[in-house]
């Protein structure tokens, strides 16, 4: 097979790249180790930028969105036994949209057999090839049967366990973490949410979050030791926890019902630089990580999309390398902002086991300020909403 862009991952960053070159009229394949059934059963995020709600309209693909999707004008700060909102609109101009995760890739994944577009399922030991040359190839076998795709370019859109971030010498990448000592433990039920914008929680016991996927299906986190496990928690034990982490009103709000999914989810910041490797561009997970706390992962994996789009389109339009050669620079830019604000969320609202009484009294003082000033509650939305591309 040949192509011009090979795309490796069929998540949204691979599937959203995917749409907007067909509908550009560049040719692209999409292999995938997973099934599409157990890609459309990940429980990811679901807070959109608005950059990231545009770039699905591009694609043709925010019909069902516009429709489905909430409108968020708000979110929720709580600590103290009180809840204070921060409007977003107000202090930046744009709003969010919850719309699920899952929900986004099935309309992708709709949009693409429309087209009549190539998505390989079940696509098992990849390995990408001459990177380093103008003519690079992957090559995957389905079943007994080797076979190899020959492109233009390869995009690694595979996350942060893929083939393609280990197909880079290591020698050619620079890399930055941070391991958070603790966790998420997460619930997926079909219950109405506490509130109608999220609600972020500090509270002695550790942080919570109350979010949402519809009017009807409800996802809460509270934070975990990073040795629990989510089998040790009965739904009872999960539902009693957060509720104590909850001021009073909104602990009452909180409908109860059995889980659809539970699971822990270790936090960590995470950059590799840099994003491209001869004909390999890399975009999203497989890229960088973001604890989940501002919401960053999904939307950065989009705006990667964005600036590698635009690259690609220069390129096929004009044989320009010139938006090529910058797709890294201009993609990091915007990630360590991300890493930044997603870092500091993180931080103000977690309990970290060496933090001490002292470190406690600055959260609560760097809330306190951040609820009771019209600055600092601007700084939070304009990086909440989204940076612009």
């Amino acid at each position: 097979m040949r192509t011009q862009v090979a795309i490796v991952g069929a998540g949204p960053a691979g599937l959203l790249l995917g749409q907007l070159l067909s509908r550009a009229g560049i040719d692209n394949i999409i292999i995938e180790r997973s099934s599409a059934a157990h890609v459309l059963s990940r429980i990811r995020a679901g807070v959109l930028e608005e950059g990231t709600v545009a770039l699905l309209d591009e694609a043709g693909c925010g019909g069902r969105l516009h429709a489905d999707g909430l409108i968020h004008n708000g979110i929720e700060i709580a600590f103290g036994g009180q809840c204070h909102r921060i409007d977003l609109k107000q202090h930046s101009g744009r709003s969010v949209t919850v719309y699920g995760q899952t929900e986004m890739t099935r309309d992708l994944m709709e949009a693409r057999a429309a087209l009549g577009r190539t998505t390989i399922y079940e696509a098992a030991n990849a390995e990408l090839h001459d990177l380093g040359t103008i003519a690079p190839y992957v090559t995957f076998s389905r079943g007994d049967a080797g076979e190899r795709i020959d492109a233009e370019f390869i995009a690694g859109c595979d996350g942060s366990h893929g083939v393609s971030r280990r197909s880079v010498p290591a020698s050619a990448l620079s890399l930055f973490e941070r391991v958070y000592p603790f966790g998420w433990l997460g619930i997926l039920a079909d219950v109405p949410p506490a509130g109608d914008e999220l609600i972020y929680a500090r509270h002695a016991r550790g942080f919570a979050l109350c979010s949402m996927r519809s009017l009807t299906r409800s996802r809460y986190y509270i934070q975990a030791s990073a040795s629990d496990t989510a089998e040790a928690w009965s739904d009872d034990a999960f539902w009693d926890e957060l509720r104590r982490r909850l001021p009073g009103d909104a602990a009452g709000r909180v409908v109860t019902g059995p889980s659809l999914e539970k699971s822990i989810a270790q936090l960590r910041s995470f950059v590799v630089e840099p994003m491209r490797f001869g004909r390999l561009f890399l975009c999203g997970d497989a890229a960088h990580i973001v604890p989940p706390t501002g919401a960053k992962g999904l939307n950065l994996a989009a705006s990667d999309v964005h600036y590698l789009f635009e690259a690609l389109r220069d390129y096929f339009d004009s044989r320009s390398e010139l938006a090529l050669d910058t797709y890294s620079a201009r993609a990091l830019a915007r990630v360590w902002k991300a890493e930044r604000f997603s870092w500091w969320m993180t931080s103000a609202l977690h309990n970290f086991p060496e933090q001490g009484a002292f470190g406690e009294r600055l959260q609560v003082a760097e809330l306190d300020y951040l609820t009771r000033s019209d600055a600092a509650a601007s700084v939070l939305a304009e990086n909440y909403v989204g940076l612009p591309y």
